[in-house]
């Protein structure tokens, strides 16, 4: 008995607090072909270094809001001033074709995400929060990085309390320690899921019994 198999794309989705370790996770699995990573669209002027269509698909303001009446976001949101949204057809495309998909998005998009209709998306859903160990761990990890001012971080911390609360909303929580220990948990989560029976297609073949007819 031949057995062909085949499998549905996984829509993972990532979020978590800024400083707990999301970007850094992402970037490791970004590394190895098990995902493609979905390129979001933005209104903001490019960052150096930064590569149109790699990084971030560059729209002008009016293109953004034209694609948003036209519901071509799967989430988006104006942050700063500036709007950031994940491209639908791009998403469906690889699920369809059986490709995983990793997207890094705040709560907000997380929710866009679960509230959407579209059954292809539902059903590839898979939603993982990293879990920073406490706030104060979190004040430290922001305060190592050195990007912020004390202001700036007083105000992370004050949006990842808000953030955290959701946790709960995830399918999955990762407990965030070392990028090592996430890394495996990651993938850990990634295996199961890959084997779930309602991802699975088979097409059993087997061997006729019965002699052939002549013609």
């Amino acid at each position: 008995m031949n057995n062909n198999i085949s499998r549905s794309g996984i829509l993972f989705v990532v979020s978590a607090p800024s400083g707990a370790g999301k970007t850094t996770l992402c970037d490791n699995l970004r590394l190895t072909p098990d995902f493609v990573y979905s390129v979001s669209c933005t209104t903001r002027s490019p960052r150096p270094g930064e590569i149109d269509g790699e990084d971030y698909f560059l729209l002008e303001r009016a293109t953004f809001e034209r694609r948003v009446s036209q519901a071509d976001f799967l989430e988006h949101a104006e942050v700063h001033t500036n709007f950031y949204g994940t491209p639908k057809d791009n998403v469906l495309k690889y699920l369809s074709q059986g490709v995983d998909v990793l997207i890094d998005v705040d709560t907000a998009g997380a929710d866009q995400i679960r509230a959407t209709t579209d059954p292809l998306i539902l059903s590839s859903l898979v939603d993982v929060f990293i879990m920073p160990p406490n706030l104060e761990e979190l004040r430290k990890r922001l305060i190592k990085r050195g990007t912020e001012s004390d202001q700036q971080i007083d105000i992370r911390i004050t949006n990842a309390a808000r953030e955290m609360a959701s946790w709960h909303s995830y399918r999955y929580t990762i407990l965030s320690e070392s990028m090592e220990e996430d890394l495996q948990k990651f993938r850990a989560i990634m295996k199961a899921e890959r084997y779930r029976s309602t991802r699975l297609n088979f097409t059993l073949e087997t061997p006729s019994t019965q002699p052939a007819l002549a013609l």
